[in-house]
């Protein structure tokens, strides 16, 4: 197979080996698509707890153990100005 990269494709591949952490472009180019091979594992994982975690939200909902939107609103609210004003 043989790839044709953008000019600026080119210029990231020429920094990385520039840092010498890297000897050949195409180590340049393997690290890139292990990255990318492992954010889709990610991804994919966090999709599948999420909607692990939406059907458990829907039984509760089902069996009426859900809070009012005004509440919940509420809540997340004061979690926000807390998580802030930690950050201060």
């Amino acid at each position: 197979m043989s790839i044709t990269l953008t000019s600026e494709q080119e210029k990231v591949v020429q920094n990385l080996l520039s840092t010498r952490h890297y000897q050949r472009s195409e180590e340049v180019i393997q690290a890139a698509l292990n990255l990318l091979e492992e954010y889709g594992v990610q991804y994919e994982q966090w999709v599948n707890e999420t909607r692990g975690k939406i059907e458990v939200g829907l039984q509760e909902l089902e069996r009426g153990e859900g809070i009012d939107l005004d509440v919940a609103m509420e809540q997340l609210t004061a979690k926000v100005q807390n998580a802030r004003k930690q950050t201060l």
